[in-house]
């Protein structure tokens, strides 16, 4: 690491970003209004970004600066939410890395070489540490580009980085394409843990120096997002994977951003997840958000918890549902509001901006 403090340019040295609704709320301050963004917010839903997307492979876009830039911007200019997520992909850091991956549409990530041996595992690529001047670090160019595009147009807006958790980079790579049960990544966890443990330092680091690289560019958060987690017991994340995802958190531990860990269907796991770095924690829609404060002793402010199906529910039950997201979330530290997982890709717009509307007039 080359750096221990942020650019003087960052927003929030600047302080741009440093009292954003968003910030506040992460840090356990009183906001000035209940922040809300929403996960897979640029993009899949917005017409706008169908169009933007035309004629583009997803990972061809996600490095493409400018266009990733214009897609992040998105949903903060239809919507008015509290902060951009930054357009991305999980399996972006391996692409970047030079790993053979490309996500192919209805399946997703697809790996050419899946990861079953040491020998796949020590053949993987030397990621260097951030600003080395070695190939993955000068690789990461357009990312950094890209954020800077972002935060150039955001002003008090914040940018939130993002990085897929280690276990879910892990598991694809041993699967080599999506898997209901993630059960190649499972059994290699427990038949061969050496191997495991090596490739989980590995998608750990190609994870920490990606959230770096955002980070030291102008995000002003980051969330490291486990799809997978859900997956494991306690006792086997804890054992397994639990210290990759600190290494990724601890990557930009020494930089004054908020560190949000989400993991899908993981309410067993939300004690753990804290554990491992987390200054917020991500909560989906199967546990209520107080329950969720009770389960971590109200260490952590909390993110969520809208169920994504509500979207589809009559105005008043979207209402009402809304409301009682805000009355559980306001038991935590502090609240950011966000769905319970992604956006439906069908997800109506205008029902999305009426959900930023209520929360802002009634949080």
């Amino acid at each position: 690491m080359t750096a221990s403090v942020l650019p003087a340019s960052h927003p929030l040295a600047t302080g741009a970003t440093a009292n954003s609704p968003l910030v506040a709320a992460l840090q356990g301050r009183q906001p000035s209004h209940r922040p809300v963004w929403f996960m897979r917010q640029a993009g899949r839903s917005l017409p706008e970004y169908l169009e933007a997307r035309k004629g583009t492979q997803m990972l061809e876009a996600c490095l493409t600066p400018a266009l990733a830039a214009e897609i992040t911007l998105q949903p903060v200019r239809r919507y008015g939410v509290d902060a951009a997520i930054f357009f991305s992909d999980i399996v972006v850091p391996m692409r970047v890395a030079g790993v053979g991956v490309e996500i192919e549409p209805g399946v997703g990530p697809v790996f050419a070489h899946p990861i079953r041996t040491m020998a796949d595992v020590e053949a993987l690529p030397n990621l260097g540490v951030t600003g080395d001047g070695g190939a993955f670090d000068v690789a990461l160019a357009p990312i950094r580009d890209a954020v800077a595009l972002t935060v150039a147009q955001l002003g008090s807006t914040p940018l939130i980085g993002f990085a897929g958790a280690p276990f879910t980079l892990a598991a694809y790579m041993v699967q080599g394409r999506p898997s209901r049960d993630h059960m190649a990544a499972r059994e290699l966890m427990h038949a061969d843990p050496a191997t495991w443990e090596a490739l989980v330092a590995w998608t750990s680091k190609a994870a920490g120096l990606f959230l770096r690289a955002q980070v030291l560019a102008g995000a002003s958060a980051v969330q490291l997002f486990d799809s997978w987690a859900g997956s494991l017991s306690e006792q086997a994340y804890v054992a397994n994977c639990a210290g990759g995802s600190r290494t990724a958190l601890t990557a930009v531990a020494d930089l004054p951003v908020p560190r949000i860990h989400f993991a899908a269907n993981a309410g067993h796991l939300l004690d753990a997840l804290g554990a491992a770095g987390a200054t917020a924690l991500g909560v989906d829609y199967r546990v209520p958000l107080d329950r969720a404060v009770a389960v971590t002793g109200g260490r952590f402010p909390l993110q969520g918890n809208i169920d994504p199906a509500m979207l589809a529910a009559p105005p008043e039950v979207l209402a009402a549902h809304v409301q009682d997201v805000l009355d559980r979330g306001s038991e935590a530290p502090g609240h950011v509001v966000n769905l319970g997982h992604g956006m439906p890709p069908h997800a109506n717009p205008d029902v999305v901006k009426s959900i930023v509307d209520q929360v802002h007039e009634r949080g």
